[in-house]
């Protein structure tokens, strides 16, 4: 394993993280600010997210021409146009182009045209027996430091009450340090040796894995789709519609909701080697969605918040089990245009949902949408071991 070139990734990926931590929570607050409502809302996490799917798609059919570095870095001077351009504009249609081509990621997972290059890069520089204990090192690290964003999300209050700004002033300062930490993935990037590229440039379309990858891209858009209804940037704003609670609040429950899916990584790695990939995300990720889908019923904030943690206690088990399962299964030359045609619908396919999503709590503040997306998931998981359960990686068999 070549530790330099995982702690550069490690390095970019917690800067990301940072920023999406807050982001994910500023953003409904910044936009209401500027006098948009709850659909309003959910239409520019959609247009996020479909403009994320859209470019990883890009990435994965084209990746094999470039340099892995080169993209990486252009994918970062995208996350500072992204950040200096929502610092500065407040026409609605101006800001739902950005949201499309831009960065900006309202969830609390890793949803990103980056996320596909450095999987790549991850799985080519680590051995086979070392790559689930490294994508768990690469979740952990990115949940860990995005919980630390959440709670930078309670800055702009404090900021207010040194300088005297207002909100709006405050809320655009986050987006220009948002900008500020792409300079610094991009650095992290610059430091990956040539000598990398050259080595990842085999990199091929999908030939002998393609049957295989479909059906995953299948399985991902429907637990995506699900997963849109409760983007963390919605669950802030149905907290504060069905509880009063404030953003500085949220960011709390957010940072200790990273804690735990942060500690489930390291017990992943552990699990799966005694049950296997496929068990692990199923078994783990099913009582998460029951947890999900209780939510809504309960009348008392401290009993949601429970069944909150308990469901970031064991939902995030599948990421790292469920990325090192996809590189296990297709060949070494495919697996860039693998990650990337698996991860394209961890926005492509969610990009409709958080619309679906603002527009039922602009009818109802009861939780419809966490009610659908836990209905849904359970679907995905059941689907998902009948038709893998048989499916075993190369040191499973």
């Amino acid at each position: 394993m070549d530790t330099a070139y995982v702690n550069r990734l490690l390095t970019a990926r917690a800067l990301r993280a940072f920023g999406d931590g807050f982001v994910s929570l500023l953003l409904p607050v910044y936009l209401i600010d500027l006098g948009y409502d709850t659909v309003t809302v959910g239409l520019i996490a959609s247009a996020t997210l479909l403009g994320s799917g859209a470019m990883t798609l890009g990435v994965g059919l084209t990746a094999h021409r470039y340099h892995y570095r080169t993209l990486l870095l252009a994918a970062a001077a995208l996350m500072v146009a992204t950040g200096a351009a929502f610092a500065t504009v407040t026409q609605l249609w101006p800001l739902l182009a950005i949201a499309v081509v831009g960065t900006l990621n309202p969830s609390s997972g890793d949803v990103s045209v980056f996320l596909p290059m450095e999987h790549a890069v991850l799985s080519r520089v680590v051995a086979d027996r070392h790559r689930t204990a490294v994508f768990a090192r690469y979740a952990l690290v990115g949940t860990l430091v995005a919980a630390l964003g959440a709670l930078a999300a309670g800055i702009p209050p404090l900021l207010g009450q040194l300088t005297g700004w207002p909100q709006r002033p405050c809320l655009q300062a986050m987006f220009a340090l948002y900008s500020l930490l792409g300079v610094g993935a991009a650095i992290a990037y610059r430091g990956l040796p040539r000598t990398l590229e050259s080595s990842l440039r085999r990199a091929a379309p999908l030939t002998t894995s393609r049957k295989a990858v479909i059906k995953l891209a299948a399985l991902f858009s429907l637990d995506a789709f699900a997963g849109g209804f409760v983007v963390q940037s919605l669950m802030a704003l149905w907290l504060y519609q069905r509880f009063a609670l404030s953003t500085a609040t949220a960011g709390t429950i957010f940072f200790v909701t990273g804690v735990l899916s942060a500690l489930s990584y390291l017990a992943a790695v552990r699990i799966a080697r005694r049950i296997g990939l496929v068990n692990t995300m199923v078994f783990t990720h099913l009582p998460a969605n029951l947890c999900l889908v209780a939510v809504p019923f309960v009348p008392h904030v401290g009993i949601a918040v429970a069944l909150l943690f308990v469901r970031s206690l064991l939902s995030q088990m599948d990421v790292p089990t469920r990325n090192s399962y996809v590189m296990a299964i297709v060949t070494p030359e495919e697996r860039a245009a693998a990650a990337s045609l698996t991860a394209v619908p961890r926005s492509l396919a969610s990009a409709a949902s958080p619309f679906l999503a603002g527009y039922l709590l602009a009818l109802s503040p009861f939780g419809w949408p966490l009610v659908a997306a836990g209905s849904m998931k359970i679907a995905y998981d059941l689907l998902f071991l009948a038709t893998f359960r048989k499916v075993k990686p190369p040191e499973e068999r």
